[in-house]
């Protein structure tokens, strides 16, 4: 729940003024910041803009907070937030664990995330010692050297070149880690194929390219967009229904934020190989799992994905054959499960089926295909199934 404030007041103000710059910033942050007591027994808020005092706010999440004025200013402008980590969450501490919670959730968010990192780095410096040693034995030997003929070996190189000793140091430096764009937002007359297969590969970490993709947007009652892609072959668990086995392959993001990859109302199971990614303006960040997973958006969202897969799949057999060939013998089963229970969509879904006929034993055709191919006079189709065009003969 978002405490009542004056932001929404504001937010119309802003509005009804026409000043809309920071519009999308306004009551923000509150919303998540209350999770960082998950991790942390103490949060402290240091803040202060460029010409006044700086302040922290701190509390302990026991109902009450403490604002007081810092003695010693640390900041030119901003903010800082500092957690006091719990015992239990000393792993978000961690690069490696912070670097994978980025990457999955924040990677397209429109504002740079930098982390503090440390590495090691090969630093030659001089060897001191060596050279205080050389020092050292020159003025040892200096009174006994003095009554003898020097002796100069005239060379390109100094001999007395300074040894070098190579030292680890630590180097501490930001890393810019959302470095990828969501290109779901941009203009398609601008993406080349081949950051759609690159980004195909980024969200499936499928080493095979896409057979086909849709890169589209819906407005109206509802506002996403999406690219969703046909995979060149079946993933070995299609049809398994393992504990472990993700229900869905279609990203959800709201505003370029990453919520769930595994929402059973997106998709249907019977499109469940289709891979992409859906952003959302229209659901609220803050709501829960177990809430989104009735909320009405979701519905509308799935009737435009089932409605935009279909789409794809007969482009990909009008315009590349050979290539719908390729996914049929792949996905056909998944074709008929949606038969049977997309009712909405089976007329266009029969359209997509392939057969075998006498004339065509060796390659599927429509049945479109072979009502052009009939016989004058022919009224009449007999048809029988079985599992190869061998039991069927015989």
């Amino acid at each position: 729940t978002i405490a009542r404030s004056g932001t929404k007041n504001f937010t119309k103000y802003l509005q009804e003024k026409g000043d809309k710059s920071d519009i999308k910033l306004i009551g923000q942050f509150g919303v998540g910041f209350y999770s960082a007591f998950l991790v942390a027994n103490k949060v402290e808020v240091y803040t202060k803009t460029h010409d006044s005092d700086e302040f922290v706010w701190y509390s302990t999440a026991n109902k009450e907070y403490t604002i007081d004025k810092v003695v010693s200013s640390t900041l030119n402008r901003g903010s800082r937030i500092v957690l006091h980590m719990k015992d239990d969450a000393k792993e978000y501490l961690e690069e490696t664990t912070l670097k994978d919670i980025i990457n999955k959730h924040s990677q397209y968010v429109d504002y740079d995330i930098e982390l503090m990192t440390v590495s090691e780095v090969e630093e030659e410096i001089d060897d001191e010692d060596n050279e205080h040693d050389d020092e050292d034995n020159e003025h040892d030997d200096e009174d006994n050297e003095n009554d003898k003929p020097v002796i100069e070996d005239v060379s390109d190189n100094d001999d007395k070149a300074s040894i070098k000793k190579v030292i680890i140091k630590k180097v501490k430096q930001f890393e810019h880690l959302n470095k990828q764009k969501p290109i779901w937002y941009r203009d398609k007359s601008t993406i080349s194929n081949e950051e759609y297969k690159d980004f195909y590969k980024s969200i499936t970490k499928d080493y095979d390219d896409e057979i086909a993709h849709l890169h589209f947007n819906v407005e109206g009652n509802i506002e996403f967009s999406s690219i969703i892609y046909l995979p060149n072959r079946a993933p070995f668990d299609m049809f398994s229904s393992g504990k472990n086995k993700e229900k869905s392959n279609v990203k959800l993001y709201v505003k370029k934020v990453f919520i769930m990859d595994n929402c059973e109302k997106l998709i249907p199971e019977w499109l469940s190989f289709i891979k992409g990614v859906v952003d959302c303006k229209d659901i609220p960040l803050n709501v829960s799992r177990e809430l989104l997973q009735q909320n009405k958006t979701l519905a509308k969202i799935n009737s435009q994905l089932v409605k935009k897969s279909i789409e794809m799949m007969m482009l990909l057999a009008e315009n590349k054959p050979d290539d719908y060939k390729t996914f049929y013998e792949s996905f056909n089963k998944n074709i008929k499960l949606g038969l049977h229970e997309d009712e909405k969509n089976r007329i266009k879904l029969s359209k997509l089926l392939r057969y075998n006929s006498l004339k065509h034993r060796d390659n599927m055709i429509s049945l479109d295909d072979y009502i052009k191919e009939m016989k004058e006079g022919q009224d009449s189709i007999y048809f029988i199934g079985g599992e190869s065009i061998q039991s069927v003969e015989n």
